[in-house]
């Protein structure tokens, strides 16, 4: 009987078909085949008074794939293959249902890497759907449902704003309430003192051994007045100190580094990840380059840890040998291992021909990372030097790297290196100048994509799979913008944040979606019951959100003092989607909308019909904000071409 095996992506299965004998049949799910209806109460795809059984169907977008896998799995021994975190097993579970593959079977396939060697070792031993992380899976997905469709739509009805979710409002409140202490941030002047030497340079930091701040100019004045030109080297400290190198890559720290050290986005980072992982074809051979990309463990294999180890000790010698260092988050489910290469020994160079730049740069940094987790620490030694001036302290050090270890392959913020002074307690020396610095006290920086996904796992909000898609979600739906790399609120932003902080700040916070969280891992693990924790949050939710759709104001028009060209009624500005926009008060009698932009006709003419080209900015969507070129005679005529196509 010839066997199936289906797993996510279609690139997936193309290389696993390639480990397997001629026995096997790989296909691809796709993704998710079908998900909650929005049929039911309010639209919910759940049965609310049926201890929240949930209603499902095939995605429309699906329905001729899955009758295709009907087809192919019928009378056939069917494996599920399906990604190995929760939302997989989910899959595998839809894909179970749909084929009618019994629920006690071992016929679920894990395996962490795509390589031969992982994946015949997983098809040596299935095991059965695991319903706990299915259960938690679907009690995330109703909460959600919950919390996107009931929230959505009062705000899209109050204030004509687009959505609202569980974690993307948690990451948009962090942000707004940042903002708000910036915009209230009052800078305080101080001053710093420096005193200049030939080869080096110290700063004041005490005053009769106690520490000094110095807060307005005739304070420094003063201070400059007191001092000489002779300082007394009055204590020379050495000290030696070690750092311990980081661990492998977890999913927020890969994309955390990723965007710091190459400039990638979230989003950039796990797809470039994703084709790592699926396989390269290295000359004849298609084999998986990392392990799993989402994922909260720092742990490494075995194998791969002596493997890694004899590496570095036959490259770098014994004293460049580490230990082993696995400090999960805090809520980690530790489901499977780090981001690693699957072969420590397929070096970035060695197979850089057969990358793209940005997959060549991507896995040199998850080589490189997990390499160095496993090496010795890097040893320093400093040198502080102390000069008193008439009882005024000025400080200076120096730091020399004794050691290289870790940072023999990988650089991580280490410091700046300087060579020692060659100076001996008790010794005069004159300075070249002493002068002051005027300083003003700066605001918290805003959040980069890097510093929001950081500051959301630390605070145990979203999950591996998740911080790429807030990020995401926020700037399609124009809450925030980027810019030089930097979160900014935009209006509509403030407005959704304010409404939810003053309607559902009980539940939209960043302990309550940790809690969360947690009660879905604890679901995972059978220490929690699925239509407890519904139950739980729906008699939470729903008298807030009662409240919120009775007393949450619209917001109104605001009328103009100009009159409609079409009707002579009153033209107001509105509130929509998309931004605002100026139309008839008469509406919907009266449909006159006021472009609210110029038109700028080019001489191209369309080559569909001959009118000309008219330049317009989006204003929604992923291209929101972009220039492009459409047809004047738009909508009878669709002709569109964006601004890298009219320039070629």
């Amino acid at each position: 009987m010839e066997k199936i095996l289906i797993v996510e992506s279609p690139s997936k299965s193309k290389t696993i078909e390639g480990y397997l004998d001629n026995g096997y049949k790989v296909l691809s799910s796709k993704g998710h085949v079908r998900d909650l209806s929005t049929r039911g109460e309010g639209g919910l795809g759940v049965e609310v008074q049926n201890e929240f059984k949930p209603m499902y169907e095939i995605a429309k977008d699906k329905k001729e794939l899955v009758n295709d896998l009907i087809k192919q799995c019928k009378n056939k021994e069917v494996y599920i293959a399906t990604d190995p975190d929760r939302e997989g097993e989910a899959i595998g579970f839809h894909l179970a249902e749909i084929l009618g593959l019994d629920h006690d079977k071992a016929n679920r396939v894990i395996f962490n890497e795509i390589t031969k060697k992982a994946v015949l070792q997983a098809m040596a031993n299935p095991r059965k759907l695991d319903m706990n992380l299915v259960n938690s899976q679907e009690t995330r997905r109703i909460i959600d449902r919950i919390i996107g469709f009931k929230l959505s739509k009062l705000l899209q009805s109050k204030i004509k704003l687009k959505s609202a979710g569980r974690v993307q409002s948690v990451a948009l409140k962090l942000i707004c309430e940042l903002e708000n202490l910036i915009r209230a941030f009052i800078p305080e002047e101080y001053y710093e003192i420096f005193g200049y030497f030939p080869n080096f340079k110290t700063k004041l930091n005490k005053y009769k051994n106690e520490k000094i701040e110095i807060k307005s100019l005739e304070e420094a004045m003063q201070i400059l007045k007191a001092l000489k030109k002779e300082f007394l080297v009055d204590k020379i400290d050495f000290k030696e100190y070690s750092v311990d190198s980081k661990a492998a890559y977890i999913t927020s720290t890969l994309q955390q580094d990723a965007a710091n050290k190459l400039g990638f986005s979230s989003s950039k980072t796990m797809k470039v990840a994703q084709a790592l992982y699926e396989g390269k074809k290295l000359g004849v051979e298609t084999t998986g380059l990392i392990t799993y990309m989402r994922t909260d463990s720092e742990r490494l294999s075995d194998d791969f840890v002596s493997e890694t180890k004899a590496l570095i000790e036959k490259e770098f010698g014994k004293e460049y040998l580490g230990v082993v260092k696995v400090k999960n988050q805090k809520n980690s489910q530790d489901a499977h291992e780090a981001v690693r290469p699957t072969d420590i020994n397929m070096k970035p160079d060695d197979i850089k021909e057969f990358l793209t730049k940005d997959e060549y740069r991507l896995y040199n940094l998850i080589y490189n990372r997990a390499l160095a987790s496993l090496m010795s620490k890097a040893r320093y030694r400093t040198q502080k030097v102390y000069l008193t001036n008439n009882d005024y302290t000025f400080e200076a050090a120096f730091t020399n790297n004794l050691f290289d270890g870790y940072l023999r392959v990988y650089k991580d913020d280490e410091n700046e290196m300087s060579k020692f002074i060659d100076l001996k307690e008790g010794m005069l020396l004159t300075s070249d100048k002493i002068e002051y610095v005027q300083n003003f006290t700066k605001p918290k920086s805003r959040y980069t994509e890097a510093k929001l996904i950081k500051e959301l796992e630390e605070l145990g909000i979203g999950r591996p799979s998740t911080y790429a898609t807030v990020v995401k979600t926020i700037l399609d739906r124009g809450y925030v913008e980027l810019e030089k790399k930097n979160f900014i609120p935009t209006e509509n932003g403030f407005l959704a944040y304010n409404k939810l902080e003053e309607y559902f700040n009980s539940i939209i916070n960043a302990d309550f979606t940790a809690e969360m969280e947690q009660s879905l891992d604890d679901i995972s693990t059978k220490k929690a019951d699925k239509t407890g924790v519904i139950s739980e949050f729906y008699n939470t939710f729903m008298p807030l959100f009662s409240d919120a759709q009775q007393k949450m104001e619209k917001i109104a028009p605001i009328i103009l003092d100009e009159t409609c060209p079409e009707c002579s009624s009153s033209l107001v500005k509105r509130k929509g989607r998309y931004g605002d926009f100026t139309a008839c008060n008469n509406y919907p009698a009266c449909r006159y909308v006021k472009k609210d932009f110029v038109e700028k006709y080019h001489e191209t003419k369309c080559p569909k019909c001959e009118g000309l080209l008219v330049e317009r900015v989006a204003r929604k969507g992923k291209n929101r904000g972009k220039t492009f070129y459409s047809c004047k005679n738009y909508p009878k005529c669709e002709f569109i071409l964006n601004e890298q196509e009219k320039k070629e």
